[in-house]
């Protein structure tokens, strides 16, 4: 049970569409969603103009919604490496963002978000679309597909940050007893 409300930035990185989300956790498994949107950035233009427009958005993000840690999906290798490496660049847009606020970082994989969203660690992008819908009590899916996968992320984060702080405070009780032999 998460007993301390938390409000998570959920982040699908992309350069070209970059996902953001905010959602508020509470206790039990309730999530409430704030904002979602998605930040885009034309192909046409240079490498650091891109840059420089998605981490104005999420300075704006982080600055208008305050949240207290941002959940973006790990990078991994999709078979096409200039796109690893334009998304690359846009996580560390964002982590540095985050950085700058003192703001914790979290990293999932697509499938640890959709095994903790589905059940599915397998499940498809309509799968994950109709469960965060549900999840979160939305009239409608989000769209486009990368919104959808932001607000996903910080489901997931909502749903995971009361077992991450259990392990936290387990790691700096050992380390606390180490340290008094």
């Amino acid at each position: 049970m998460n007993a301390t409300p938390i409000r998570v930035m959920g982040v699908d990185p992309g350069l070209t569409r970059c996902g953001l989300s905010i959602a508020d956790g509470a206790a039990g498994r309730r999530v409430t969603p704030v904002a979602v949107g998605v930040a885009r950035t034309p192909a046409d233009l240079p490498l650091a103009e891109r840059l420089l427009r998605l981490s104005n958005a999420a300075e704006e993000w982080l600055d208008r919604y305050q949240p207290d840690v941002v959940a973006l999906e790990r990078v991994f290798e999709r078979g096409n490496v200039s796109t690893v490496i334009h998304t690359a660049h846009g996580v560390g847009v964002i982590m540095l963002a985050a950085a700058r606020r003192g703001l914790d970082i979290h990293e999932y994989t697509p499938s640890e978000v959709k095994k903790a969203v589905t059940g599915n660690g397998r499940a498809d992008k309509a799968q994950m679309t109709a469960m965060v819908t549900r999840v979160l009590g939305l009239a409608e899916p989000p769209q486009p597909a990368d919104a959808a996968d932001a607000l996903a992320l910080a489901v997931c984060h909502c749903w995971r940050a009361p077992q991450l702080a259990r392990e936290r405070a387990a790691a700096d009780l050992a380390a606390r007893a180490g340290a008094g032999r």
